[in-house]
């Protein structure tokens, strides 16, 4: 089998790319929404790969690794590398995390990334009103993240927040703010922390994506002044996002300073890029994304060194779509035992359930939920036990619907706390009645290299 072309074209806002075979397989691969922009660096590595077998998945990238960098230009690197996992998946018949060394759990734990609604404010009570809302959803999230300091308005929005350089309509995604963070802004942070718990207790955890921006000092601070609240993680503080580089040492000190798990590494590319922080203990959890680290192997070999260190493993992921959810899905089926939760993705327009065959239109019968940015907004589902599987050969992560238009409907996309891999497609056409005790995902090891986002069935968590 050989690679015949490199395709890429931005549908709605994420870049897709297909690679093709002279075999008829082809492979796909997403890229965030943020990143419509790469579809040009996507495109130059055509000629690297023309001609390669693409089932000799790390033979192909031993020739494109080294043209890839720290967030965002790993993208393009990384989705390449879903699509080569694709097709080998489909040559052989079996699903991704079958070529990675099998699944070592049959649940997937995912934590609340994508489902959200737009805060009424950065206020205390914004902040307690928001969290209320997600744990009234059907996903029955067992942990949610949310944006605070430098991740959030509240830069903005509050008065004096910080006494650093503020960016104005920067035109893009990632820009930085940075700077010490002023009495008021420290004490806001810290009312809005406590108006959350309040109303999670311990029911449903929290973690804060804070950065990055801050200074060491006040994040030595915070981060001690948080501990009594359990906080699952401070997340980005010092770098992050789009930072291209990474400040283990500083790292180290804040992690040494407190008891509050401290986490870092969405935009890290690379396992090399992953040594220091990871060898000297510098962060309790690392939460590469196999969007932009490099792909799913290159996140797995992150995992495996991290838990020999003894450091929890919670990848990023909030703006990959579905394909990115289903290249989520089989690399961390097959994570050690740091594996903690991925951050959960969903459609970013509701028009994909349209052109993605496999997706349900199901879910908790009177409740509400959609995709980023209209979460919330969506019809009630009708709740099904069983959905007919697709047929076809060789289906990856999903496939794109190349007989039917754009045409937007309501169908919005279900999610979950857990995915379970457990149960199988019954005589390929028929899902299992089976349950495990949550809201579970059904996959077919026969059709599927990434487990097609198609069947969901939903049960009290």
């Amino acid at each position: 089998m050989k690679i015949t072309d490199l395709r890429c074209a931005v549908i709605g806002k994420h870049p897709i790319v297909r690679v093709v075979t002279d075999e008829g397989l082809y492979g796909l691969g997403e890229v965030e929404y943020t990143k419509p922009y790469l579809k040009p660096w996507v495109l130059h590595f055509r000629e690297a790969l023309i001609g390669e077998d693409p089932t000799d998945v790390e033979r192909v990238m031993l020739k494109i690794r080294q043209r890839g960098s720290f967030k965002p230009y790993g993208a393009a690197v990384s989705a390449i590398e879903h699509a080569l996992w694709d097709i080998a998946g489909k040559a052989a018949g079996v699903p991704a995390y079958k070529l990675l060394g099998g699944k070592v759990r049959d649940k997937v734990r995912v934590y609340n990334g994508s489902i959200r609604q737009k805060r009424t404010g950065d206020r205390p009570e914004d902040y307690a009103a928001d969290v209320k809302w997600m744990m009234e959803q059907p996903q029955n999230f067992f942990m949610v993240k949310q944006g605070i300091s430098f991740h959030s308005n509240m830069k903005d929005t509050i008065e004096g927040f910080h006494y650093g350089v503020t960016q104005k309509k920067a035109g893009y995604h990632g820009a930085m703010d940075q700077g010490m963070i002023s009495e008021r802004g420290f004490n806001h942070m810290l009312d809005c922390v406590i108006a959350m718990k309040e109303v999670l207790g311990d029911k449903v955890s929290l973690a804060l994506d804070c950065g990055p921006g801050w200074m060491l000092p006040d994040a030595i601070k915070f981060a001690r002044a948080v501990e009594k609240y359990n906080l699952m993680w401070l997340e980005d503080m010092l770098t992050g996002d789009y930072v291209p580089w990474v400040n283990p040492q500083a790292y180290r000190e804040l992690t040494t300073s407190t008891s509050t798990p401290i986490h870092t590494g969405e935009q890290i590319y690379l396992r090399h890029n992953f040594k220091e922080l990871i060898e000297t203990q510098a962060v309790r959890v690392i939460g590469p994304d196999p969007a932009d680290i490099g792909g799913i192997a290159e996140l797995k070999w992150v995992a495996e060194h991290a838990y020999m260190h003894s450091i929890l493993m919670a990848p990023h992921g909030t703006a990959n779509g579905l394909l990115g959810l289903g290249a989520l899905i089989n690399v961390c089926a097959t994570l050690p035992a740091n594996y903690v939760a991925f951050e959960y993705p969903s459609a970013s327009d509701p028009w994909w359930s349209d052109i993605v065959i496999g997706l349900p239109e199901q879910g908790r019968e009177g409740q509400h939920g959609g995709p980023a940015g209209s979460a919330g907004a969506g019809p009630r589902y009708r709740r099904r036990s069983n959905q007919e599987v697709p047929q076809g050969r060789g289906r990856g992560l999903l496939r794109l619907n190349h007989s039917r238009r754009h045409l937007p409907r309501s169908t919005r996309l279900a999610t979950f706390s857990y995915i379970d891999l457990r149960w199988m497609f019954v005589n390929n056409s028929q899902l299992s009645r089976k349950s495990g005790g949550c809201s579970v995902w059904n996959a077919s090891s026969k059709h599927a290299w990434f487990i097609p986002i198609a069947h969901l069935r939903f049960c009290r968590r």
